[in-house]
């Protein structure tokens, strides 16, 4: 039988004193053969504290670490599931998911303490030298390895299940798609409660015998340093990250020569930004996904990254792909519809919420309530979430589709577009736009606009700012945006 951690023990013996890990949070740097026995003395903690096959292990650490990776892969070494949890939740937050996760052991540095009916393990109290031996009882390809809660943003969390061939699936074919190697090596500081710090590069790479950096934060000094020193290879980051770069003035003497390439996911990187990176020889691979599926499901290439500004690109091989309108029938080129996904990809479905996800997932198709449209090349585009779009004067507006236009103006780096009531045409467009001390009128975005779309997509208010709000995951807050513009309304 294949099991998933079998990659883990193959490359401790191929690459044996390889650098896998560099654990910034503690200056280590560890071998692929020291990653694995340090794994296995995790499986030995963890069965010492009558954790078994299926229990779940919740994990509160106040930032990205190497605990993070190893507790992940000593669960799939004895049958287990990982549950890291959300640091940037309240007390009362967290209390709530660990309470209605029941976990065999929760485990955190004392930090945050809850009150949960559950034993709690205190990470500093120990001692990896004191734990040698453990039963081997590997999680199968079928079985749950890891959990990642939603970010709630639309009701309560679900905790979305990760089986081991989701994992595999997206290890290879990332691997596979975005020609990545073994001498890649990669800076990881995206939030490990979050799909994209896992599964974007990390696992993949870690399949291949590359190396990760994981950094306690995202910090423009450190990717500078990182890229110079440690000859970062291939970096995420959403737009937001990348436009932060290259505010920064070391951006214009930094040696990016290490760089291949780098992926931009989460929201369309904006022509003008793009042309910056180019001017240095940057190339972009830009890629879209979701935590239910994936995450790596389409793919843009660097080639196409300006003639296809705003495209997630095409399906990867892996993913399979239908375009759904209201009646439930595909639709052809140019035509908006949901977009639905399917493949060994996609996750085994939501802890103890069979109602969530039987809403959700339909004749083998997960349906991810984003609008897409794709054209004669078969390229896609988002224009918008289902929930997102908003009608005006009787016809349906994309934020999306407005988004991408107006971020093609020289002087906006980024838009957010939210709907506003309005008496005469029931709602109307708030654009919000991120611009570096630039003051752009309605007029003006307008008179922009005008030979780009129609005019009643147009929004009819906006407000310029320097920085916008963001989530945990790096994404601009719509919510709290949405909240904001009611204000001037």
């Amino acid at each position: 039988m294949k099991y998933w951690i079998d990659f883990l023990e193959k490359n401790a013996h191929v690459y044996d004193d390889k650098i896998a890990l560099i654990d910034q949070g503690t200056n280590r740097r560890i071998s692929y053969s020291e990653l694995n026995r340090e794994v296995d003395s995790w499986a030995s903690v963890l069965q010492t504290h009558h954790v078994g096959k299926d229990d779940a292990i919740a994990f509160l650490h106040a930032c990205n670490c190497l605990e993070h990776v190893t507790l992940m892969l000593a669960c799939a070494k004895i049958g287990a599931f990982f549950v890291p949890l959300n640091f940037r939740l309240s007390n009362v937050e967290i209390e709530d998911v660990v309470n209605r996760l029941e976990p065999k052991l929760y485990i955190g540095t004392g930090t945050k303490v809850l009150n949960v009916e559950t034993r709690y393990l205190d990470l500093k109290t120990i001692n990896l030298s004191d734990y040698k031996t453990f039963v081997e009882n590997k999680s199968t390809l079928d079985d749950t390895i890891l959990m990642l809660y939603t970010s709630g943003s639309t009701g309560v969390p679900k905790g979305v299940m990760f089986h081991g061939n989701m994992l595999l699936t997206n290890q290879i074919e990332t691997g596979k798609g975005w020609k990545l190697t073994p001498d890649d090596i990669t800076l990881v500081e995206t939030p490990f409660f979050h799909t994209g710090g896992y599964n974007v590069l990390l696992l993949p790479l870690l399949h291949l015998g590359g190396t990760a950096i994981l950094a306690t934060a995202f910090s423009p000094e450190n990717v500078f340093e990182c890229i110079e020193k440690e000859k970062v290879s291939v970096y995420f980051g959403v737009p937001t990250m990348f436009q932060m770069l290259l505010e920064k003035p070391y951006f214009k003497s930094c040696n990016f020569s290490s760089i291949r390439f780098f992926v931009s996911g989460g929201a369309a990187c904006s022509i003008p930004m793009i042309e910056e990176y180019q001017k240095k020889g940057l190339m972009f691979k830009q890629g879209f996904g979701l935590t239910e599926v994936g995450p790596n499901d389409f793919l843009l290439e660097e080639k196409d990254a300006v003639r296809k500004a705003g495209s997630i690109g095409k399906p990867m091989p892996h993913t399979i792909v239908k375009v759904i309108n209201k009646e439930g029938k595909e639709v052809t080129a140019g035509e908006p519809g949901e977009l639905l996904l399917s493949g060994p990809h996609v996750c085994t479905g939501y802890y103890r919420n069979n109602k969530a996800w039987e809403e959700t997932f339909k004749n083998n198709f997960f349906y991810t309530g984003d609008l897409v449209r794709f054209d004669d090349d078969g390229f896609f585009f988002v224009v918008g979430r289902i929930k997102d779009m908003y009608i005006s004067g009787g016809e349906n507006v994309y934020p999306g589709e407005v988004e991408k236009q107006i971020t093609g103006h020289k002087d906006i780096a980024e838009a957010v577009v939210v709907p506003v009531p309005s008496e005469k045409w029931g709602e109307v467009g708030f654009a919000f736009l991120k611009t570096d001390g630039v003051d752009i009128t309605v007029e003006g975005l307008r008179e922009y606009l005008n030979p780009l779309l129609s005019r009643y997509k147009h929004p009819q208010f906006v407000r310029c700012m320097k920085d916008f709000p963001l989530l945990p995951n790096g994404k601009v807050d719509r919510k709290f945006l949405k909240n904001e513009a009611s204000k001037f309304i």
